[in-house]
Parts: C-alpha cells; structure tokens; sequence
C-alpha cells in the first residue's frame, strides 16, 4: 500500500467528517446540499480519497458545528482512536490490502463505527503473536503465503514475463539452462558486475549465498560454494528482478531484517520468475505428462527429472505447485520443507504452503514433536545415514500414502531430501502432497501402485492417538487432555438431563 502521511491525513479528515455527520443524523445527501458539494464528492472524503479546500473545510465545519481547527487536526477523539492506530502502525502503511480484495476506507470505517469491539479484537490478536513470539517478519511472510494459497499458487502474469523474455532475449529455454547465458544478459544488458570471491574468503558474509551492492556497475557478488543448482537460481532471480523492473527488494540472499511486506512479495515474485524459467512450462508439463502416466512408482525416474533441469528438489516441487491446479486438474494439495537439526530427534517445518483449503500436516509454534510417521522424517533419516556412511550419490524420491487418525483425509504424499549444502551432517527434505480423490486418481496413474507403504499418521506425537506407535516422541498429553475434557463434558451432560427427568417426575 506504501502509505504517506498525506494519505493518513485524508483518511483521519474523513473519519472525522463522517462521525460528526452521523452524530447529527445527516445523511450525505443533506450534508452535501447544505455545504453545496456533491453527493459523491461527500463520499469520496469519507472514504480518505479526497480533502476539499480551505473554504469548503470552513462550510463543512459549520454546518456539522464544529471548528476549522478541529476537522484539519490530527488529534481525535477516544471513539477514533484505535483507528488512528492502526492507521499511523508500520503494517496498515505497508501492507497492501487491496491484493487481498480489501478497501482500506471499508476497513477503518469498521473500525470507527464499533471502535471499543474492534481494538479488542485487535489487542487479542497482539497478545497471542506476543505469546507465540510471532514477529513483524512473520506476519508478512503469513500474508505472502495466503495470497499464494488464494491463486492456487500460480501467477499468469509472471509466466507472459517469462515468456516474452525467452522472445525478447532468443533465449533457449530448454534443460538444463546454461548458467553462462544467464550471466552475458545480466553483464550486457543490467550492467552487471558478477564477483565470486570476496564473500566467499570473508568469514563474516560467506553464510550468504549473494549480495547485491547496487550502482552504475552492479556489483553482484556470488559464493563461490555455492553449487551448479544454486548458482543458475540466484542469476536467473536477478534477471527477474531486473526483467519486471522491481525496485524494492532486499540486496541479500537471505533476509538479515525484514522491512517492508513489498520486500517480501517482490522477493517471491523474482522467484517465481526464475522458477518458470528454469523449469519452462511447456517442455516440463510434457515431462510431467509422461511421468504421471506411468502405472508404477518410480523414484529414480522422478530424480532424473529433476536433474535433467539442474535445479534443486525444493524448485522442483515448487514448480509443481504451481503448474499441476492449472494444468492438471489436482487442486487439494500441500508442500512442506523439513531441516534436521544439531539437537538429536529433533525437526523443524521450515516452509509450507497449503491450496484449496489448509491441510492436515502443518507447522506448530508450541514445540511439539511431529509425527515421525511422516516420510518426510523418514526420508530425513535414510538421506543423513546415506550420508553419514559416505553412500549418498544424489538425492533420494520416496512416496507414501498417508492416512490421517481421527480423519477421513488421505494423501498421496511423494518426498525428495538431501544433505544441506554446507552443513553435510545435516538434512533437508521437500514434501508435496496431494488429496487422494477422483481428481488424483485420474491424473496420476500409479497412486494405486501395491509397493507404495500405507500408513496412518497424525499431526503430533502429543495430539495422537495411536497406542501402538512405535516412533512416539512424546507422549500423548493434548490428545488425552482432550479426552478427559470430553468425557467429563459427556458425563455433566447425562447429569444434567437425568436431573431434569427427576425434577419432571
């Protein structure tokens, strides 16, 4: 939304305006007749769009009984308030509300109109981001990934960019994209200057992967251990940011502060970009196409697919997400990224994105541990094993179709993981998963193969049911407390209805 101080002006004027025009009973057609404005013109100011002049600030105060000096103040009164709040915070200045379909004068008049029940809800969900150690940062990648979730994760405006790239540039789109064309049309076109040493041999910046110091000569300085995957996605990511000419951006590979929500959205949209480049829709949806149709899982083949483009299983999948609701029809499905950790036993969900409505697995802020039916932990284990042992020659595929206890839902769920680049020890792995239904099992053909492991999970070790488990991490202590909470409900219930029998009697 990029909000000035002159738009926050408008819309306290406005407020102002219709407060005191509701406090006189006036609607905005007498308003305007009295002041002689039109009727629309009225609209407009309430809305904060417009802020008349001197003499009809003078007229508009008169007859609404009140002063020129207190319609073009700042200062309002207790019932305005927590409007002004939320007007003048970091997040309403920056977010912009309007991608969400959101009409920031709706919003405040909202706001204005039940003011004490408003910031109340307000202050409530302040106190449970404080409780949760939600930070700013947090908040804009959770919009990011709803507006995602809210496009099935597929943008046709970035896949034309990419397009009319590969005409503009004669570039060839086909696997694997050679890095060394990305970097002539950064040199030769955006004056780019492209370093692979001077991080790399500085202790303190070589946990980035690039930083950019912007100029005449744009400076781009690459690590240099980086590998052949990560290299061609920084470079075809910087030629997005350049291509659609985003101005707002972070410098670094990995975020040092979040500052703005327009940071994070570009930073995705240049992703994006470079996605769609690397992994071209027409030649991937036909790889994809004969992948689908076999009768048989096959995991080697699925890792040959993704090497066949150099990229990494998480743009891999990536890429699935966002061609597959499009293009195929599989609209119920979920992408999770787990990281291993130096503490033993214990994972982090480090990114998920849910579309067509959020699905069983997903992140906690609580610490609780995730199931370890999941073969997303399995797979986790198998790769830092493979690796441990000195066996591992390329990333692992594995599938499973998980059924979840206490839900109707199954998922399809198909995992690639690998060592982490620079921490060897350590593992990652991607998981996208698809809701089993008539969609799935006409697209893709082997979900019914008889080699794929069925197996029942659950969210947590502590929200799971299963007795039996035998890879409980922690006991079930949410599950029973739920429970017990429901079994005393039952029982006051039967109290209260035997009661009222006797009492009849």
């Amino acid at each position: 939304m990029n909000f000035t101080q002159e738009d926050s002006i408008k819309l306290i004027f406005g407020l102002k305006i219709k407060q005191l025009r509701q406090a006189k009973e006036l609607s905005q057609q007498e308003l305007a007749d009295a002041v002689g404005m039109a009727v629309s013109y009225i609209n407009e100011i309430e809305k904060g769009k417009k802020y008349p002049k001197p003499d009809k600030v003078t007229g508009l105060a008169k007859e609404l009984g009140t002063t020129y000096e207190n319609l073009v103040s700042l200062k309002v009164n207790k019932a305005l308030a927590p409007a002004i709040e939320i007007i003048n915070s970091p997040i309403f200045k920056e977010f912009p509300l309007d991608m969400f379909g959101i009409d920031s004068s709706k919003l405040l008049s909202m706001i204005a109109e039940a003011p004490i029940k408003v910031n109340a809800f307000i202050n409530t969900l302040a106190e449970i981001a404080r409780n949760y150690n939600l930070k700013q940062e947090n908040f804009y990648f959770a919009a990011l990934r709803s507006y995602q979730e809210m496009q099935n994760n597929y943008f046709e405006d970035i896949e034309k960019q990419v397009e009319e790239f590969i005409k503009e540039f004669d570039f060839e789109p086909a696997p694997p994209i050679n890095a060394d064309q990305l970097i002539t049309i950064l040199e030769n076109k955006y004056n780019y200057i492209i370093d692979r040493e001077e991080i790399t041999n500085n202790p303190k910046l070589n946990g980035f992967r690039s930083i950019l110091v912007p100029g005449e000569e744009n400076r781009f300085y690459m690590n240099g251990n980086l590998n052949r995957t990560q290299r061609r996605f920084l470079l075809a990511k910087e030629i997005g940011f350049n291509y659609m000419k985003i101005k707002e951006r972070s410098y670094t590979s990995s975020w040092v502060k979040v500052t703005t929500f327009e940071q994070v959205f570009n930073n995705f949209k240049a992703s994006y970009f470079a996605n769609a480049l690397l992994l071209n829709k027409g030649l991937f949806l036909t790889d994809l196409e004969a992948f689908f149709s076999k009768e048989k899982w096959d995991g080697d083949a699925l890792v040959d697919l993704m090497l066949k483009y150099y990229v990494s299983p998480e743009t891999f999948l990536h890429r699935l997400t966002n061609l597959l609701p499009e293009y195929f029809g599989l609209n119920s499905m979920f992408f999770l990224r787990f990281n291993d950790s130096e503490t033993p036993n214990k994972y982090y969900l480090t990114k998920e994105l849910h579309l067509s409505g959020k699905h069983n697995p997903h992140a906690n802020q609580v610490n609780e541990h995730y199931c370890r039916r999941w073969i997303s932990l399995t797979m986790l284990q198998q790769t830092k094993q493979l690796s441990q042992s000195g066996n591992y020659t390329r990333p692992l595929a594995g599938i499973q179709r998980s059924q979840y206890v206490d839900s109707k839902n199954e998922y399809l769920c198909i995992t690639l993981a690998r060592p982490l680049n620079r921490k060897p020890h350590l593992s990652s792995s991607v998981t996208i998963g698809f809701l089993l239904n008539a969609d799935l099992k006409k697209r893709i053909k082997f979900w019914n193969d008889d080699s794929i492991a069925v197996k029942q999970v659950n969210e947590s070790c502590e929200r799971c049911s299963l007795v039996d488990c035998e890879v409980r991490a922690a006991q079930p202590v949410i599950y029973n407390k739920r429970v017990e909470t429901d079994t005393l409900e039952a029982e006051l219930n039967a109290f209260i209805s035997k009661m009222k029998v006797l009492q009849e009697n």
